[in-house]
């Protein structure tokens, strides 16, 4: 939770945070890459008090972890999230009027609903902040932009192996390359025989 006191009501008002959170759980897309739960996040705030509410535009910088979608190998790579949120004072409508007194003269409309509020002057950035990091995050993360990934056959690396491959072989000849090995084979027990005739008349 932030603290909006010091900041004030007065419109214009300025105020500079920085802050080193505790990543909240399942910060990121699931079983894809996130930041751990409890790894520390790196927030920058600027907050401006407007008519209608605190103005909070920010940056978080964390670490995400995850798995290479092409080597499936371990990786870590550095997430930076811009995000902007409005949070509205409980008392006051879009326009910076009181609710009560906008009642009397016009139904509030459905928008207002939808507001953030602060909660006596505070605000929580988890949500924002959760929103904000699964949309700077890689849908399908690389270890590397050049990875070559896996072999398709064998699951060797490439990357490791930039020269493997297996000879392609057309399934419409593996079965004649068989029996041409087995005609071979026959070819030389007659061959054999024939010899062995051939010798046996010799030493008759």
């Amino acid at each position: 939770m932030f603290d909006t006191h010091e900041l004030g009501r007065r419109p214009g008002a300025l105020q500079r945070l920085t802050r080193s959170v505790e990543a909240p759980v399942d910060l990121g897309i699931e079983g894809v890459i996130g930041v751990p739960e409890g790894a520390p996040v790196e927030i920058e705030l600027r907050l401006e008090s407007v008519m209608e509410g605190v103005l909070v535009t920010g940056t978080a910088r964390a670490s995400a972890e995850g798995e290479c979608v092409r080597c499936l190998e371990p990786l870590r790579q550095e997430v930076v999230a811009d995000f902007q949120e409005m949070f509205s004072y409980p008392d006051a409508d879009d326009r910076g009027r009181s609710k009560k007194a906008a009642s009397d003269n016009d139904t509030v409309d459905d928008e207002d609903e939808d507001m953030t509020p602060l909660e006596d002057g505070m605000f929580d950035l988890e949500p924002v902040l959760r929103d904000a990091v699964v949309l700077a995050l890689p849908m399908q993360p690389v270890c590397r932009e050049d990875c070559a990934g896996l072999c398709s056959e064998c699951g060797t690396s490439l990357n490791d192996d930039p020269d493997h491959h297996h000879d392609a072989v057309d399934i419409r000849w593996a079965a004649l390359q068989g029996l041409a090995g087995s005609l071979g084979t026959d070819e030389k027990d007659n061959m054999g025989g024939a010899e062995a005739g051939v010798d046996e008349k010799q030493e008759k």
